[in-house]
């Protein structure tokens, strides 16, 4: 095998796709901040029991792990951000009011997530700690909203469920853990035969429920459909009041509405949204409430704090945002003169890019479209439209 080729599911970025990203990256995290989200920085590596604790545990398939050479110790290479940033706020920052947090960094997958994709995402979300009322969970919808509109990206559509309602269902019903992960694989691609099979020793009114949900799914009128065939369950009531108030915040946006779905992760324990955009093959961004998320890293689990959130990944956010015209540059010769280096520092100090051609390549393909350049005119050096 060459030493050039990469594992699979591993890629290079090229510099116009990087450019591209990095801009994604500055406007995305500046939308956050505008909303008042403070960036934090986690490590792509900890201890393994940090990292698949609480929230994390679901995703230990999903997470590469090594031996520490100076403790001996296992440890992780993170699959998901979340876990982290709730250690934070939990652990480290320990405030007592609302905390909202933002972030963007790589995070690594065993296995690609589905067909085509990386196992590399370049990950950015932001999370609010702290209120447990749908205030919390509207501004994060609306701030994920907000950043895909800054990314340029069109034709969105919201998708809206809610975690707990499968929860409710299954209340008070014996399953096991493996059992329960294939009913949840079942609802989540709506495979009705594999679902009437696996619940056929449930309860008749759980599993007549757990099959009408699979039906769930289409604009509003749905959540009242849900009512009638829901009803015997406690808490649906307010899971979809729940759905229908922030669908009707959102103004004229597009929104339908899937009570089975379970696609992302497992931590979620109430409302979640998924975001469409049209050419994406899956949803640009994912999130939703999953409350008590940073319960095992406080003292006694005092800190079991409502949580809200989103994420997405920056490397198929690119393949939909709609492209940014590269900044226009300066072309200027290579010398040794003073005049010269200091015209041209001049011209970077105010943000311009200025391309040196160096001695022999001058007849070489302009990278940066520069349509200006630098000359010597007069004894000064100015400079003139290309």
């Amino acid at each position: 095998m060459s030493a050039w080729v990469l594992p699979d599911h591993i890629a290079d970025v090229l510099p116009s796709e990087a450019r591209h990203i990095e801009e994604l990256r500055r406007c995305l995290l500046d939308t956050a901040c505008s909303y008042g989200y403070e960036l934090v920085m986690p490590p792509l590596l900890e201890h393994l029991e940090s990292l698949l604790t609480g929230t994390g545990e679901a995703l230990d398939l999903q997470t590469f792990k090594l031996v520490d050479q100076l403790s001996g110790r296992m440890l992780g290479l993170r699959a998901d951000t979340t876990p982290q940033v709730a250690r934070i706020d939990a652990h480290l920052l320990n405030r007592a009011g609302v905390t909202r947090l933002c972030y963007c960094g790589p995070v690594l997958h065993t296995r690609p997530e589905r067909a085509y994709a990386t196992r590399e995402p370049l990950q950015l979300g932001a999370e609010i700690y702290g209120h447990a009322g749908l205030e919390a969970d509207l501004e994060i919808l609306l701030l994920a909203l907000d950043c895909l509109k800054a990314a340029r990206v069109s034709d969105l559509s919201v998708d809206l469920a809610d975690a707990s309602i499968v929860g409710a269902l299954l209340s008070g019903v014996s399953v096991s853990a493996e059992v329960l992960a294939q009913v949840h694989a079942a609802l989540a691609t709506k495979d009705a035969t594999e679902l009437d099979s696996l619940t056929r020793t449930f309860p008749a009114a759980t599993r007549q429920a757990l099959l009408a949900l699979v039906q769930l799914y289409g604009d509003e009128s749905v959540l009242d459909e849900a009512k009638i065939a829901l009803k015997s369950a406690p808490g649906i009531d307010k899971a979809l009041s729940n759905l229908k108030w922030l669908a009707r915040q959102l103004g004229d946006a597009k929104v339908t509405f899937d009570l089975a779905d379970l696609r992302g992760y497992a931590y979620y324990s109430g409302a979640r949204f998924a975001v469409y955009a049209q050419g994406a093959g899956d949803a640009v961004v994912r999130g939703g409430r999953y409350d008590g998320v940073g319960a095992v890293f406080g003292h006694n689990h005092d800190r079991a704090r409502p949580a809200a959130g989103f994420s997405l990944d920056l490397k198929a956010l690119v393949a939909v945002a709609a492209s940014r015209p590269l900044k226009a540059a300066v072309r200027a010769p290579w010398g040794e003169a003073d005049g010269l280096r200091r015209a041209i520092s001049a011209l970077r100090d105010r943000g311009e890019t200025v391309v040196c051609v160096l001695p022999g390549h001058e007849s070489e393909i302009d990278e940066f479209h520069c349509d200006r350049e630098l000359i010597e005119a007069a004894g000064q050096w100015v400079v003139r439209a290309i």
